[in-house]
């Protein structure tokens, strides 16, 4: 009897019990036959955890209605698809009131923004430089967009991305509203929303526990917007940017302490925040003014629980300072445990820490270094501690140095390499943080723009269940050089780089990794009431929701990381009732 194998969409195989193929006919691709999508604008509700692509026909159920979920100030997401064969004009979609049976949610408390498609590629060997042309490239949809309307091209699709923000001080209840679509020479459509607040409320992002900490970019924000550097006009474009990152809990201020010290790793240099000069007669002098202004810039959104100064180790162990005498900026290589690496930071250092005690800092600034080698890293412990033990000192780790320095304030270790439990103990005793971090080498739980939607959510609730703090990643906002339009680059897998798009556009990426965040937090309540109540139900439930945590006690999970967050996401909903 012949089998009917379908390959790749294009070619029918016959195989006989004989051992040979025959080809048959060739045929058009189902997934780009266009012609037999009903004619006009065809919208459905769908999974927030699955990216659709722009080309080919969506094949999905059709659902008229969502419902959704939450406490009291927190922000849930849903996804609407659009598609249509023709050309469709001035697409919209709007969201009026909720109501219950006693009260009104006003129409502002929900967002419709439609999903940008950027270029995007594979993990492939994950670190390392890359060609475009080495790795199959592809469309994500990702950024969302902050325009009133749209048009939609003919043979295409076009999610649009739907927030939900509870005020706090809502009532509990169930509340109703339609999303409208609207469309020039189309027929306006409505899709029922059912929002259901639960008696429970979500603290300030300020207040979360959860130690967040993406690290900023301002130069890439002025090169982008084509803006002045330091400038008010700058400032004012990374208000709403870093505002968006405050409302997500980010608890550290990424600062710079001389030269990019990444050595240009990224499209954007990292522009300097303190000028060293040496005058005439060999003193030396340092201009805070920028880092300053920076510092408080951010402090005044709410990020005010560390300022990480990066680097005593830059990536070159080079250092610039403008040379008073003879008028231009000299560049000294400053190897850790040398004379010239001590010659340099040691007036720095004492300088450095006369002006954070000024300012009211001392107590919330470290020196941080990022994936420095061991034999360095001891050189300039050495020497913080013998030089300036009043600094704290923060350092993403791939070497478990951990083990070695565990008075270090904050320290990240990657993701593959986890730290006892003993340890976290210990450190979380003496005030101290511990946190894991991703970036190019990990395929899995990250942020890349091909990412899988729930990874984002998942790398919350593997940071829980494996007991970190937090998370760090390398970059809110390095930008590449068209954002907008190709996030791929020159090293590392496409959307490394960044997970926000320029003039504050959020991503599928980011709204899912907030998503996750809040679910953290809804936990740490939940326990801490349960162990309270200190019931023989009390503690069952308790025991049920920690073991949907531990569930997330992986990097190699076996389900798919949606299957497991929707499951244990109910569990939460239950216990929150």
């Amino acid at each position: 009897m012949k089998k009917l194998i379908w390959i790749t969409g294009i070619l029918l195989i016959f195989i006989s019990p004989y051992g040979y193929s025959q080809i048959s006919e060739e045929l058009a691709d189902p997934l780009r036959n266009w012609e037999k999508v009903p004619d006009g604008l065809n919208a459905s509700i769908t999974s927030i955890d699955k990216r659709y692509s722009k080309n080919d026909i969506p094949f999905v159920k059709q659902r008229s209605s969502c419902e959704v979920t939450g406490w009291k100030g927190e922000k849930l997401s849903a996804q609407l698809l659009l598609w249509s064969a023709t050309y469709i004009e001035q697409v919209e979609c709007t969201i009026p009131d909720f109501t219950s049976a006693d009260n009104i949610l006003p129409a502002k408390v929900a967002q419709a923004r439609f999903v940008g498609y950027v270029m995007t590629d594979e993990f492939g060997p994950g670190c390392g430089y890359r060609k475009p042309e080495d790795f199959p490239a592809s469309l994500s949809a990702d950024m969302l967009d902050n325009i009133k309307s749209f048009n939609i091209q003919a043979k295409t699709v076009r999610p649009v991305w739907l927030t939900i923000n509870i005020p706090r001080d809502a009532k509990a209840g169930t509340y109703k509203s339609k999303i409208k679509v609207t469309a020039k020479g189309e027929n306006p459509q409505e899709f029922d929303i059912t929002l259901n607040v639960q008696n429970r409320v979500l603290p300030p992002a300020k207040e979360w526990a959860y130690h967040l900490d993406l690290w900023q970019h301002p130069s890439a924000v002025a090169r982008a917007q084509n803006l002045k550097l330091w400038s008010e006009e700058h400032f004012a474009a990374m208000k709403p940017l870093m505002k968006m990152l405050a409302d997500a809990g980010q608890k550290v201020i990424t600062t710079n302490v001389n030269k990019d010290p990444w050595n240009v790793q990224t499209f954007d240099p990292y522009a300097d925040m303190i000028i060293w000069t040496k005058d005439k007669k060999g003193k030396w002098s340092y201009d805070y003014t920028i880092f300053d202004k920076w510092v408080t810039f951010m402090m005044d959104l709410g990020i005010d629980k560390m300022i990480n100064c990066y680097s005593m180790v830059p990536w070159n162990n080079e250092l610039n300072y403008y040379n008073a005498a003879t008028s231009e900026t000299i560049t000294v290589k400053a190897d850790p445990g040398t004379n010239e690496f001590e010659e340099m930071w040691g007036p720095f250092l004492t300088d450095f820490i006369k002006h954070l005690r000024g300012k009211g800092w001392l107590q919330k600034t470290n020196i941080a270094m990022d994936e420095r080698s061991p034999k360095e890293m001891e050189a300039t412990i050495a020497f913080l501690q013998k030089t300036a033990p009043e600094l704290g000192i923060s350092l993403a780790d791939n070497h478990n140095s951990y083990k070695k320095y565990p008075f270090i304030k904050e320290i990240s270790v990657s993701a593959d390499a986890k730290v006892d439990s003993a340890d976290i103990a210990m450190r979380r005793e003496k005030g101290l943080i511990t946190t894991y971090y991703v970036c190019c080498s990990d395929k899995f739980p990250n942020v890349f723009t091909f990412s899988d939607p729930a990874e984002a959510v998942y790398s919350a609730w593997y940071a829980l269940a494996a007991d970190y703090d937090g998370y760090l990643r390398w970059a809110y906002n390095s930008w590449v050089e068209n954002p907008l339009a190709d996030s791929r680059f020159r090293t590392w897998p496409a959307g490394d780089t960044y997970i926000v798009y320029p003039e504050a556009r959020s991503s599928i990426r980011f709204e899912r990794l907030v998503e996750g965040i809040q679910d953290v937090e809804k936990i740490r309540i939940l326990r801490k009431e349960l162990k309270e109540l200190n019931t023989k139900e009390s503690l069952e439930k308790l025991a049920k929701l920690n073991g949907e945590v531990a569930r997330f006690n992986t990097i190699s999970p076996l389900k798919s990381p949606d299957i497991m967050l929707n499951r244990a996401k109910d569990v939460i909903n239950e216990l929150s009732k």
